[in-house]
């Protein structure tokens, strides 16, 4: 089988940023199939050009990797962030007609544009269409303010009818996006779950790492991820605000993105000395970091919709053995204390978060305890590996449909 992918914030193993699809596409690859995947030169997270117009390919050469031009201002404005989606979904089309003998094109939103060109890619190539949601756009983007135009928005929610009424299978990574996805038309939804790639996270001397960071005699409350509007990252500098008087305990945010500059500005302000920013490494350097902490945070706005979602940090952090503290409601809060792996804090509120983090300070055994619950709880129902087989299962049947 060739499995075409088309994703602009596409991120490769040895990049900062969320590498689900490229964890993916190897597993794929290592069962015989070829993936090829059109990306982004520019880093979604960043907005930094980080590889030109180029061709990159697996040591097997079962996955390859088409950098297809795109406007490079993605961080500017909302309105720059649009020219940069319309001009990778315009150049990515005009790149998928160059690669042969696809069966079948898989879509992923957000940015919506770009499964709309899948969607046409497929039709042209007369293969089937899978469109994968990871986030409900239009609906999220206007939840948190970011999508204003009323004719944006109209159009924005036109598209998403139109794509979820057209797709021959559809995939979530939550089970919170289903019923949603069905009001607007959508049929043939499978789950198939963020989750985490075990084998990322064993073997890591996390008291080398925790020196040489300048960590040894600290408590590691870590966040690692997007710095943007929905992360809610003012929480954490007010909940560290609040800590101060507590010199053990010290916080780190490790990643990129839009709002980081005005978060270290703020940061400044309060005169946060038990607060540390970290540029965003790769996802193999991450799993060193993560072995080093404590405990770790999941935190979004407290906004409903978010109630929806499946952050992949949680399952990292499951995977890596570290506690959870978890400023966000809804389906990923029932994970957690399923899994007994965290804390549940409410969301959008410093000294709830706070409160969460003092909990696992004072009592580290506890913490030690729901790092590895979360770790045997992951093993079973959220293992990469598992999870591939499954959308592997969903995407050979299509293919077996269409003969």
């Amino acid at each position: 089988m060739h499995i075409l992918l088309i994703h602009q914030a596409f991120a490769a193993l040895d990049e900062p940023g969320g590498t689900r699809h490229h964890e993916l596409a190897r597993f794929l690859a290592r069962q015989g199939h070829r993936v090829s995947i059109i990306a982004s030169p520019v880093s979604y997270l960043t907005g930094k050009d980080t590889h030109g117009a180029r061709i990159e390919e697996d040591a097997d050469g079962n996955v390859k990797i088409y950098r297809s031009y795109t406007y490079t201002a993605l961080h500017k404005s909302f309105i720059h962030r649009i020219f940069s989606f319309l001009s990778f979904m315009i150049s990515s089309f005009f790149k998928s007609l160059s690669i042969k003998n696809v069966d079948l094109v898989w879509g992923t939103t957000p940015p919506i544009f770009q499964a709309a060109t899948a969607w046409l890619v497929s039709r042209i190539k007369r293969v089937p269409f899978l469109l994968e949601v990871r986030d409900l756009w239009p609906e999220f983007a206007i939840a948190v303010g970011v999508l204003k135009n009323p004719n944006l928005i109209k159009l924005s929610y036109w598209l998403e009818k139109f794509l979820y009424r057209r797709a021959d299978r559809i995939v979530v990574n939550s089970p919170g996006f289903i019923s949603h996805i069905s009001q607007k038309g959508g049929k043939n939804i499978s789950l198939v779950p963020n989750g985490s790639d075990i084998s990322f996270f064993e073997c890591r001397n996390a008291q080398k790492t925790r020196e040489e960071l300048g960590w040894s005699d600290k408590f590691i409350v870590l966040y690692a991820g997007a710095h943007g509007m929905s992360n809610d990252l003012g929480v954490v500098l007010q909940a560290a605000k609040l800590l101060k008087n507590h010199r053990d305990i010290h916080f780190v945010l490790l990643g990129d993105g839009k709002e980081k500059l005005n978060l270290i500005s703020e940061a400044e302000q309060l005169n946060l000395q038990n607060l540390t920013f970290l540029d965003p490494v790769p996802k193999n350097k991450v799993s060193e970091i993560l072995s080093a902490a404590d405990a770790c945070i999941a935190i979004l706005k407290p906004i409903e919709m978010y109630k929806t979602t499946y952050p992949n940090k949680v399952f990292d952090y499951m995977a890596a053995r570290k506690p959870v503290i978890l400023a966000i409601d809804g389906v990923i809060r029932d994970v957690v204390e399923k899994a007994g792996c965290g804390l549940s804090c409410k969301p959008g509120d410093p000294k709830a978060l706070a409160d969460g983090c003092l909990n696992l300070y004072n009592n580290q055994n506890k913490a030690i305890s729901m790092g590895n619950n979360g770790y045997e709880y992951l093993k079973i129902h959220f293992d990469r590996e598992k999870i591939a087989l499954d959308l592997f299962g969903v995407m050979k049947e299509m293919v077996n449909l269409r003969g």
